[in-house]
């Protein structure tokens, strides 16, 4: 009998920051996502070495772990590190070293020499230290540590060092390892007695460094980067700026390059939906709709506004890589603060502008439960790119040459984000407290495109992949319920009222009519948009079975967008309180997975539900009822049913919140009791 052969493990810690999962992705081939600032990683990540690095038959897998700096995990992300690196005993540690930081990193490596598993030291960024002069002797660092020290480049195409820091940690296998400084026994509650043992460690690193590091230039000096910090990173040009920012990526991406593709590809799904309408011009009428108008017509509609999506996302990795974003948490952060969050809920958020789901999960680096649950619950309000084709129709359609309308929704994000967190504090009586953000800011440098190209094709083909399968069987359903009634009878056209859609619809219209938009058309929309937010315009194209306008070339066609409006029967304040109703109501159902795993409680779950279904009607309601008083002279349809409604769920949500945060409240006394008495 042949025996199994186990494949060895090696786990990759190290800092944020320190260009660990840079490493992974080299050595892999995977693709997971990299930016130069912590909360990036937040989960461990597996996957197996393509074996040109490494001699031997033996499988090597790679253990990507979120960013810690220290074995003492005080946020889940360095809980997953910690207990991964204890528990589950990998064969190897390969420890990634910032050699920029050597101070800073080593306080980690020394608590990894400790677990007496092999370790193997990846001294990465050695070409950023030889730019700066700063020498380090590898030798006598090896000697000092006790393990291998290899110095490593993993974002250069040679990926000098990779081969031989794995090679290093193969050979390793099955073998101990000695420590060069081993922490006494302490209690851990005893703040004093962890704060001295820590500053003794701090000696111990700062003795290694000053013995093996020679700087040219002191660190006291300020240089250029720290004097364009000033202006960026100001308390008060720093907002300008960032906003400026937005719309800048929101102007090229929507209004100029994105927009420019766009009119390329839809001219090319246009005659793709011609071709095949041809072919089924005498076929039965409902298989041409369902083919030519539900399935082609309704995907292509979104497949349309892909360039928009992709554009977008290869700046905000540009952003990220050049070392931008990082700064722009360091500007939000006072703000933040104030209204009752951490200064770490701003990366979830910033991260949420890609995509919600990644951004959601990010909350888990808040250590404050009852911030990062409020983080979770308001992250989905930054539209992601998901609502991209959503703002692109509307404000094509309805607010031609008004480049105000993207950036816009994204300040009204913020804001909404800074309300929500304020009501939440109210209701939940939370006080003030004074907390320290501390956040690396990297060195500014020129971004790398192929990073920026590679990020845009994964979540690109995210999109697509989202376009091919859920998009897909939404609107072919939406197609299908369209055309037969309840007796499986085709609707006959100028009937589709009575189809089976019109009637499932038609409730949730009624409850619509106060945002201006009461009609089963528009609400089936709506409904399609908790699936996935992209299903909204690719039903809007079905239902309307206005395949044709709906694309970004006729867009820019129909000037003030009264064609469609026309159609869709929408003012404009009616279309803008539409869109924001399908921007700031709960996100798809997969990121309210996600809220469901970081909140980690139902009554939670259900309050942030509550709150995103509360704000988004709320908003949409008074836009609509406002702007309807602004341009017509009057308050719009039904004002005091809505405002009945708005006063309703503020209820529910008061009740709600407050339940799950006293249940909270009190579980925590609990928990702080028993370990109290231990």
């Amino acid at each position: 009998m042949k025996e199994e052969i186990v494949a060895m493990r090696i786990a990759f810690a190290g800092n944020p920051n320190s260009g660990k999962t840079t490493m992974y992705n080299a050595l892999t081939g995977r693709n997971e996502r990299v930016g130069n600032w912590a909360g990036v990683t937040v989960e461990r990540k597996e996957s197996l070495i393509k074996k040109g690095y490494y001699d031997g038959t033996q499988e090597v897998v790679a253990v990507d772990l979120p960013g810690a700096y220290s074995m003492s995990p005080f946020t889940s992300e360095e809980s997953i590190t910690s207990s991964y690196v204890k528990k589950e005993n990998p064969d190897v540690i390969i420890n990634i070293v910032d050699a920029t930081n050597l101070s800073r990193s080593l306080f980690f490596t020394t608590q990894l020499l400790e677990l007496g598993i092999p370790v193997v030291v990846a001294l990465n960024k050695s070409d950023i230290t030889e730019k700066k002069q700063t020498q380090i002797d590898v030798k006598r660092l090896s000697e000092k540590l006790g393990c291998p020290v290899v110095k490593t480049i993993s974002t250069s195409s040679g990926h000098e060092g990779l081969k031989e820091a794995v090679s290093q940690a193969v050979s390793l296998k099955g073998k101990g390892q000695k420590a060069p400084y081993v922490q006494a026994d302490i209690d851990l509650k005893d703040k004093d007695a962890v704060e001295a043992a820590d500053r003794k460690r701090f000696d111990f690193v700062n003795s290694i460094v000053k013995d093996v590091e020679k700087r040219k230039v002191l660190t006291k000096d300020r240089n250029a980067q720290d004097k364009i910090d000033d202006i960026i990173t100001h308390k008060i040009i720093g907002i300008p700026i960032f906003v400026a920012v937005i719309v800048l990526v929101f102007y090229i991406s929507q209004s100029t390059l994105g927009t420019w593709i766009a009119d390329w590809l839809v001219g090319w799904i246009e005659t793709f939906q011609g071709w095949v309408g041809g072919l089924l011009e005498n076929a039965n009428p409902f298989l041409y709709a369902l083919l030519v108008d539900g399935i082609i017509g309704g995907v292509g509609a979104v497949v349309g506004f892909l360039p928009l999506v992709m554009v977008m996302y290869f700046l905000i990795a540009l952003l990220e890589d050049c070392g931008y974003m990082a700064r722009a948490t360091v500007v939000l952060d006072p703000i933040f603060k104030r209204v009752g969050l951490s200064g770490k809920s701003v990366i979830p958020m910033v991260i949420g502008t890609g995509c919600a789901i990644p951004g959601v999960m990010a909350s888990r680096t808040i250590r404050n439960e009852r911030e990062r649950r409020t983080t979770a619950m308001l992250t989905p309000f930054m539209p992601c790119g998901a609502k991209l084709p959503v703002i692109a129709l509307f404000a094509g359609a309805f607010f031609a040459d008004s480049v105000w309308v993207g950036p816009a929704m994204y300040l009204v994000g913020i804001v909404l984000i800074l309300l929500g967190a304020l009501l939440v504090k109210k209701i939940t009586g939370q006080k003030y407290r004074k907390s320290f953000f501390i956040i690396e800011l990297p060195e500014y440098k020129v971004p790398s495109l192929k990073r920026a190209t590679f990020s845009m094709l994964e979540r690109g083909k995210a999109y697509i992949i989202k376009a091919g399968t859920i998009i897909l069987v939404c609107n072919t359903v939406v197609q299908i319920m369209q055309s037969f009634n309840w007796q499986f009878q085709l609707v006959e056209e100028g009937a589709e009222g009575t189809s089976i859609l019109a009637s499932i619809a038609h409730p949730f219209s009624i409850l619509f009519i106060p945002l201006g938009f009461g009609v089963w058309q528009l609400a089936a929309a709506a409904i399609t948009g908790f699936i996935a937010k992209e299903n909204v315009v690719g039903t809007l194209a079905v239902v309307y079975g206005v395949t044709s306008l709906i694309d970004t070339d006729e867009l820019a066609l129909v000037g003030s967008g009264n064609e469609v409006a026309t159609i869709m029967g929408l003012t404009k304040a009616a279309a803008l309180a539409y869109l924001m109703f399908n921007l700031y109501t709960p996100p798809c159902f997969a990121a309210l997975g996600a809220m469901n795993s970081e909140m980690q409680s139902k009554k939670w779950l259900w309050g942030g539900i509550c709150l995103q279904l509360g704000t988004g009607y709320t908003v949409a309601f008074f836009v609509y009822q406002i702007g309807t008083l602004i341009t017509t002279g009057s308050l719009g349809t039904a004002f005091v049913p809505g405002l009945i409604a708005v006063a309703v769920l503020a209820v529910i949500l008061i009740v709600i919140i407050r339940r799950s945060d006293h249940k909270f409240a009190t579980e925590y006394s609990l928990h702080a009791s028993a370990a109290t008495q231990k």
